[in-house]
């Protein structure tokens, strides 16, 4: 079986963090599948998913490392060339990348006891970001 569902989020932009897992399991849910892999994948060049420990300080020291390792403020031939002054979150997008697969057994997400799943906004101002999450298994009864 495949299932997929949109979530949509706000969010402000310079690697604003949302924590997705309570969303990403009711999706699941609605699937019925017990077994099989979760899919996530923001859609756009300038946004992130992965997991963390989505506490405040993490967060916070989530979003200074990336501020550290590539600065809104660089010189990039992409805000150059388009005006636009987001190259840098291109580049952060692209170091992280775009989604992650998650298992899936008997209806739960295999997940660590302090890891959630993060949508990550690198672009340089508010946007409203869609994140596809596809699901693929078996049902409760075994079926594809």
């Amino acid at each position: 079986m495949v299932f997929g569902k949109e979530i949509s989020l706000n969010t402000k932009g310079f690697s604003d963090i949302h924590e997705i897992t309570e969303k990403v399991s009711e999706i699941v849910e609605e699937s019925m599948i017990r077994d099989g892999l979760v899919n996530i994948c923001v859609i756009g060049s300038t946004a992130s998913v992965s997991t963390i420990e989505y506490e405040p300080a993490l967060v916070e020291d989530v979003k200074e490392q990336l501020e550290k390792l590539v600065p809104h403020t660089m010189h990039s031939r992409h805000s150059q060339t388009w005006g636009d002054d987001n190259g840098f979150s291109h580049i952060r997008a692209t170091f992280m990348g775009p989604g992650i697969t998650v298992p899936l057994s008997k209806g739960r997400l295999v997940l660590g006891t302090w890891q959630q799943i993060v949508v990550i906004d690198h672009d340089n101002r508010p946007r409203t970001r869609k994140v596809f999450v596809q699901i693929i298994g078996k049902n409760q009864y075994g079926e594809m």
